[in-house]
């Protein structure tokens, strides 16, 4: 599927830093709950991410990452997910998260 310059435009992608990360043994698949600060345009959001194969909850804290911050909050289990942490699946399906190379880059900064 092909999608236009407009559509790509929609989509807010930005970067956040983790400050607060917590086990989130109620999931299906193992996963860690996220609070993710984006600055002071968005503010503090919150997110579940399946990420636990590769990650501890207090090794998070600090890491920058990007995540869309424009889609509709949405309900997974007991935690209403409010941006969704982008990842990249590894050689066994596990995800690793995509963060900035170490660079400056200020918090809530979108994608282009």
């Amino acid at each position: 599927m092909t999608i236009d310059h407009a559509d790509f435009e929609k989509v807010e992608i930005r970067m956040g830093e983790i400050v607060r990360a917590e086990p989130f043994p109620e999931a299906r698949k193992p996963a860690i709950r996220l609070w993710v600060d984006f600055g002071d345009g968005i503010g503090v959001k919150k997110s579940s991410a399946g990420i636990a194969a590769h990650y501890d909850p207090e090794g998070l804290v600090g890491k920058r990452v990007l995540a869309v911050t424009n889609f509709p909050p949405r309900q997974i289990g007991p935690v209403r997910s409010e941006v969704l942490v982008l990842g990249l699946p590894d050689e066994a399906g596990e995800i690793v998260l995509v963060s900035p190379d170490g660079l400056p880059v200020p918090l809530g900064a979108r994608l282009c």
